[in-house]
Order: structure tokens, then C-alpha cells, then sequence
């Protein structure tokens, strides 16, 4: 859990993955897309299994991980010593994989791990509950291994009319996903995924050229440049301002990449029979097994603990991947409510993992999610207490795009408004974005607003949130506060969790590292 250590065993990860799809394409064509499909597949189930956070990622996977890379060089020595291709008399060098299929594959591999493959990701696109979305997302993965599935759609979608419906179906499922959301947008998204799968199994066999590396390695390269393209759609004022709201763009370049060498490659003739549906039910009622949610014990008493925490998009300050931590961190807190900033629910550079899914079930606790950046990046709010309503709101920004969720959660007999903000980097934004989320949050009471406002307490930010009737539990209780950011060596107080109409009881900062910035906790209850 090294940054170097992360870079450098990738790139050998890679490069043999590569070298292996290279000899797969070359010497039996035909197993290329369903190994492909088959191993995505696999991929949803090992996050599934950790709700969204991949099991194989885990230290404990480190035994099965090496009887895995045993069987897998036994079975690739026996395979070199003993096959020649796919059927005899096969010439090797006829068979393989073009320019414009590599393309299309290194496309179709990133959109697979930046959305598509990730039933988190759909889910949040959607506003669709994670768990109706996996096992949906489940089963039309599997769905081009059935056999007589694809042979019927291959049929409908052939010749040059059917692959222009092939791309054109697909970008607009795409974006109708992520313009309208909801039942639409998930029904758009899926038959998204079919299709672009579908196209795995025109780029290799025998009738492509033998240009398998060249192919591979331009495919290879083009996926990295489309990741930092999509990435500077996350991070465009520290990149490139021009990238402002085109995540979308990026989508659908990439999927028109992915879907036009449908235009110049048949669909093989036969595909053999494919997985048998028995398979494909047990596949799918697994996947509802692993992704149901279990009920989580709600509190209803006082007093209320609240705490909010920057999680840093699950990674410490050294960049060390440490969501197990950041969950402890706040078990030992025993807060009830948490506001959280930074937060990634679908990001290839966080894994893939949803943090604020994965932490409210690996806690017992109930999330709202706002996003702020692509659906995929935003704030979160976990509570323990019953959530009565919940909604959210974009503030005004000019850099970086931030937000306010909020929580209605039922509190004994008393409803409670909970909020929790992120600032911008600059003061006058700032100011901006506080008289928006004061003027949302209006006149309700009790209620408690916490986050990272980047404002320390000389700021007029705090000036302004005292003005609106709100106290400092600190203060009111004559705590010297610890500074909170950042988190090894802090000089700087600027995440707050405040309170209008509530008594403040308790107030701590933690000293975790788990995460950039320090803990804030704060216990309250009604007057």
C-alpha cells in the first residue's frame, strides 16, 4: 500500500496481461471476448462481495492470489507446450487483431472501468439504489455469453444499418443515463453495457489482420490518455479549466471509438453455444445475495455525537489507500452522524469503490450522497439516526464545483436538520458559497452544520455562520480547539461541526491519520 509499490507492480500487471491477451488473440481468437465478458463479470462479484470495495484488494486475499498465479502459469505451460490455435491447420499469422480494434478495445476498457463495469457508478448516474442496480448490472454483463441471446441480437444488429444502431443506441443510452437519471437513465445504461460488450467479440479472429501488438499496445496507450482526459474532468481548475463539465464529452468519444470498427468488422459466423441460462440465474441471484443491504439498529435517544471528517477520497496523507482505518477512526468516535468531504463513489483513481456506501454498511449506518463533480465525486452524510428526508444543493463556484447535502433525521420526538458543506479555496468564493447554503438552509432549527469550510476562525466565513445563530461547541464550552489540517503536524483550524438550537456537551478533535485532515467530534442535546 505503497504509491511506488502501487505504480510498479501495475505496470508488470499490465505489461503481462497484455503479453497474455496478445498469444489469447493470436492463438484462439473465438475465447477472447468471453474471456473478456466472463472476467468483467467476475471483477463486479469480487466488489460486490465487498461492497464495492474489491475483496482481491484485501491482505488476506494474499494466499489466494498465489495459488491463482500457480494455477494460471501451470495451465499457460501446459497450453504453450501442447496447442497450436484454434482448430487444425490454422495459420497463426491470419488471425488477430487490427489497428482499429485495438482502439476499439483499449475505448471499450475504459469505459468499463469508469462507469460502465462499475454497478456503483450506474447507481449513482441513475439515482437508482445500488442494490437494484447490481444484479441488473449482473445479468446484462453475462447476457452476450448466452448463446442464443447474442445470436439473435448479432442477427438484428447485422450489416451496416444494424451496427449504426449498435452506436447510436449506445451513445444514447449514455446520455440519457446521465441527463435524466432515474428509471430512464437505467434503462438506458444497461442496454449501454450490452452493446458496448457485444463489440468485444467483433475485434478478434481470423479475419483481422495480424497486427495483434500493434493494435494492442495503440489500444493500450489510448485508454491511458482517455483516463487522464476523464480525470481532468474531476480536477479541472489545478489542470485545465476547458475540461469544466466534460465528462460527459469524454464518454461519448470514447464510445464512438469503441462502437465504429462495428462499421467494418462482421460478427463471426459461429460463436458456439455460450453459458447456459441455469448458469447465468445462479450468477445473478448471487449477485443479489451480495449486494443486499442487512438492516442496521437506528438510534432515537440523546445525547446526539456528530463528527466530520475530509476522508481525502479514502487515502492518508502519504496517498496509502486507508478506508479500514478512516471506518475505525470513526467507530472509536461512536458518531451517530457524519458529515464527510472528498468523497469518491465510482472513480478508477479510488479504486472504484463507493466510500460513502462502503462505510455506512461496513458501520451499520445510513448514507446521502450530493455529488459535485461528474456524479462521481462529491460530499456525503451517514447517520445512525432515522432519516426523515433528505436533498442536497450545488454552490456557487468558479473553481472547483462544491456542494451541501442535507438530512432530516428523527431525533426521539424531535426532527433534526443535519447539513454538511465543503468550501472553496478562495475567500470570495467562499463567502459566495456560504450565503448560498445559508440562504438554502434558511431559518431551520435544530440543526447542526458541519465540514471542512477552509476558513479559520479570524475568517469573515466564521463571522458570518456565528451572525446566523449558529454556536461553536468549543467556545460555548471553553475548550481550546486542536488546528485539524493538516493531519501530520496541524496548523490550520478549519473544519467545523456547528449547532442552532442545541446544547453542545462535548468537543474533541481526534488525532487519527487515517486521512489528511483531523476528526472533528462534538456531542449534543436538546435544550
Amino acid at each position: 500500500n505503497l504509491p511506488w509499490v502501487r505504480l510498479w507492480s501495475s505496470i508488470i500487471v499490465v505489461a503481462a496481461s497484455a503479453f497474455y491477451t496478445a498469444a489469447l488473440i493470436r492463438r484462439h481468437p473465438s475465447r477472447f471476448g468471453p474471456a473478456l465478458v466472463a472476467g468483467l463479470a467476475a471483477d463486479q462479484l469480487l466488489r460486490s462481495a465487498g461492497n464495492t470495495f474489491d475483496i482481491s484488494l484485501r491482505s488476506w486475499w494474499w494466499p489466494i492470489q498465489v495459488a491463482l498465479l500457480a494455477e494460471m502459469a501451470f495451465v499457460g505451460w501446459r497450453q504453450l507446450a501442447s496447442d497450436t490455435g484454434d482448430g487444425p491447420g490454422t495459420n497463426e499469422a491470419s488471425q488477430g487483431m487490427n489497428v482499429w480494434a485495438g482502439l476499439a478495445l483499449g475505448a471499450i476498457i475504459f469505459l468499463q472501468t469508469s462507469l460502465l463495469d462499475f454497478p456503483n457508478g450506474i447507481a449513482r448516474w441513475s439515482g437508482i439504489p445500488y442494490e437494484i442496480v447490481a444484479p441488473l448490472l449482473m445479468a446484462v454483463t453475462l447476457l452476450p455469453l448466452v448463446g442464443p441471446v447474442r445470436r439473435r441480437t448479432n442477427r438484428v444488429l447485422k450489416g451496416p444499418l444494424g451496427s449504426l444502431a449498435l452506436i447510436s443506441l449506445t451513445i444514447a443510452g449514455l446520455v440519457t443515463g446521465r441527463v435524466m437519471g432515474g428509471v430512464l437513465g437505467l434503462l438506458g445504461l444497461l442496454p449501454a453495457q450490452f452493446l458496448t460488450l457485444l463489440v468485444v467479440f467483433r475485434l478478434a479472429g481470423p479475419q483481422q489482420s495480424e497486427r495483434t501488438g500493434l493494435g494492442l499496445g495503440l489500444g493500450l496507450v489510448l485508454f491511458v490518455l482517455i483516463n487522464f482526459a476523464y480525470a481532468f474532468t474531476f480536477t479541472y481548475p489545478y489542470t485545465i479549466p476547458a475540461f469544466e463539465g466534460m465528462g460527459l464529452a469524454v464518454i461519448i468519444i470514447s464510445t464512438v471509438v469503441a462502437s465504429l470498427p462495428a462499421l467494418r468488422l462482421a460478427f463471426p459466423e459461429d460463436e458456439g453455444p455460450g453459458m447456459r441460462p441455469a448458469l447465468w440465474v445462479a450468477i445473478v441471484l448471487l449477485s443479489v445475495i451480495l449486494t443486499v443491504p442487512f438492516p442496521a439498529p437506528e438510534r432515537d435517544d440523546l445525547p446526539l455525537r456528530v463528527v466530520t471528517y475530509n476522508i481525502h477520497y479514502g487515502y492518508n496523507t502519504t496517498w496509502q489507500l486507508n478506508l479500514e482505518e478512516m471506518a475505525l477512526t470513526i467507530e472509536e468516535s461512536q458518531a451517530d452522524i457524519v458529515m464527510m468531504q472528498e468523497v469518491d463513489t465510482g472513480r478508477v483513481t479510488s479504486y472504484g469503490v463507493d466510500t460513502s456506501l462502503w462505510l455506512a454498511r461496513r458501520l451499520g449506518m445510513q448514507d446521502v450522497y450530493q455529488p459535485t463533480l461528474e456524479e462521481l465525486s462529491g460530499i456525503a452524510l451517514l447517520s445512525r439516526y432515522p432519516i426523515i428526508s433528505a436533498d442536497g444543493t450545488l454552490l456557487e463556484s468558479e473553481l472547483e464545483q462544491t456542494g451541501l447535502v442535507h438530512a432530516m433525521v428523527r431525533v426521539g420526538e424531535e426532527d433534526v436538520h443535519a447539513y454538511g458543506i465543503w468550501l472553496g479555496l478562495e475567500p470570495d468564493e467562499r463567502a459566495r458559497q456560504l450565503n448560498n447554503a445559508l440562504v438554502y438552509i434558511d431559518e431551520a432549527s435544530p440543526a447542526l452544520l458541519g465540514g471542512d469550510f477552509n476558513s479559520p476562525p479570524d475568517s469573515p466565513v466564521y463571522t458570518s455562520i456565528l451572525e446566523a445563530g449558529f454556536i461553536d461547541p468549543f467556545v460555548i464550552l471553553g475548550i481550546d480547539p486542536a488546528p485539524t489540517s493538516p493531519a501530520i503536524d496541524p496548523q490550520e483550524r478549519i473544519d467545523f461541526v456547528w449547532g442552532r438550537g442545541l446544547l453542545p456537551t462535548y468537543a474533541e478533535v481526534s488525532d487519527s491519520l487515517a486521512s489528511d485532515h483531523r476528526m472533528v467530534i462534538t456531542e449534543w442535546t436538546l435544550p
